[in-house]
């Protein structure tokens, strides 16, 4: 079978999508004998993408006329079906929330992934031209697609809410994350690791984007009530959010108990999660939460938030604490901290919980989507 992929931010995001997009391909490259094209609008040296383009099943596309080298955006959203069709695609899966406009008119059975509609629930972290163009999109694959996969629960759930799709026309796949946190972390890797982020102090860590959503704040105000050598390090680039925190760190003194990354080494990832007490991540809202996934799949524990898909990502026995409940979070995080037995009892479980987002259940959700999708041409 020839599967078609939207590439583009396989192709180009290093985090998020891009992720998702290289362990999908990854996935059904290793799981089967398929063919797979990956079509993106213009080709960026990514060390990431490398080691895909380098299996024989894998195939790089790009715009194969005039017009749509000229006008990329204008070929990912109407041309390509054109290419599709010349290619003899027997199936398309859009990675990231949208598909080709005219993808029904080409007759070629499609499958999006839908991650979140965020913006839906926190309109002012976005642009409203922003907002209109992503609703415009989101709807439109959802309605065009023969299949669509959410990758949690919670996303199928604002899939029908605000789009009124069937739910049966729905598949949630949950993903997996790399296998470097499968992994055992050697402990001299580890400690070079430390030296060159100059972590010296028992941590706790967080990672993902610096923005109000994700919350950080409330771990930097857990500080205050937890022992003076313990810090936060937190993993992702700044937006102005980070301002916001700096500005708290400034007023109660706590410039010495948290250090901010930027622009760290994926492959050090591992390494990061294993060393830290445990892991934070009182986001607001989430699609799914992969970077619970990556801290239990190192086993270390995990303190998430109420109120969206954490709970699915991070298991029943996991801490849950509100996001704006600070005594809750200290008491959580110092449990952890106090009871090594209840540590030891958190990563056990997280351990056993993550079997469920193995890349053979990964991999048995995508193919079964693409049947169904398959099966209703």
């Amino acid at each position: 079978m020839k599967i078609g992929y939207d590439a583009k931010r396989a192709v180009n995001n290093n985090t998020g999508l891009g992720n998702y997009s290289r362990l999908v391909i990854d996935t059904i490259a290793s799981s089967g004998d398929d063919s797979l094209l990956l079509y993106a609008p213009r080709l960026r040296n990514n060390p990431r993408l490398m080691p895909l383009l380098e299996r024989e099943n894998v195939t790089l596309c790009l715009p194969d006329t005039p017009s749509g080298r000229r006008f990329p955006s204008l070929w990912r959203s109407r041309g390509i079906t054109g290419q599709l069709l010349r290619d003899e695609i027997d199936l398309y899966h859009g990675l990231s929330n949208e598909l080709p406009l005219n993808i029904i008119s080409s007759g070629i059975p499609s499958v999006v992934t839908i991650h979140d509609v965020i913006f839906r629930h926190f309109p002012r972290c976005y642009r409203l031209i922003d907002r209109k163009i992503y609703d415009y999109k989101f709807r439109k694959a959802a309605q065009h697609a023969t299949r669509v996969i959410a990758i949690s629960e919670c996303t199928r759930r604002d899939i029908v809410e605000f789009y009124n799709i069937d739910p049966a026309k729905i598949d949630i796949v949950y993903q997996g994350c790399d296998p470097q946190f499968a992994r055992p972390v050697d402990p001299l890797r580890a400690d070079g690791v430390m030296h060159k982020y100059g972590i010296t102090r028992p941590y706790i860590v967080g990672v993902g984007t610096v923005e109000e959503r994700k919350n950080q704040l409330l771990t930097v105000k857990a500080l205050r009530g937890l022992p003076d050598d313990i810090i936060a390090v937190i993993v992702g680039r700044r937006t102005a959010y980070a301002g916001e925190i700096d500005s708290y760190i400034d007023r109660y003194g706590l410039r010495d108990r948290v250090i901010f990354i930027e622009n760290a080494d994926f492959a050090d990832f591992p390494a990061l999660y294993a060393s830290a007490l445990f892991s934070s991540y009182p986001s607001r809202y989430e699609g799914f939460g992969i970077p619970v996934i990556e801290s239990l799949s190192v086993g270390t524990p995990v303190i998430i938030a109420s109120g969206s898909c954490l709970e699915e990502a991070a298991g029943s026995e996991a801490p849950v604490v509100s996001p704006d409940d600070v005594d809750a979070y200290i008491a959580a995080a110092r449990h952890i901290i106090d009871d090594s037995g209840y540590r030891r009892n958190l990563v056990d479980a997280g351990r056993k919980h993550i079997t469920r987002f193995s890349q053979q259940n990964f991999a048995d959700g995508l193919r079964d989507s693409y049947r169904k999708a398959l099966d209703s041409k």
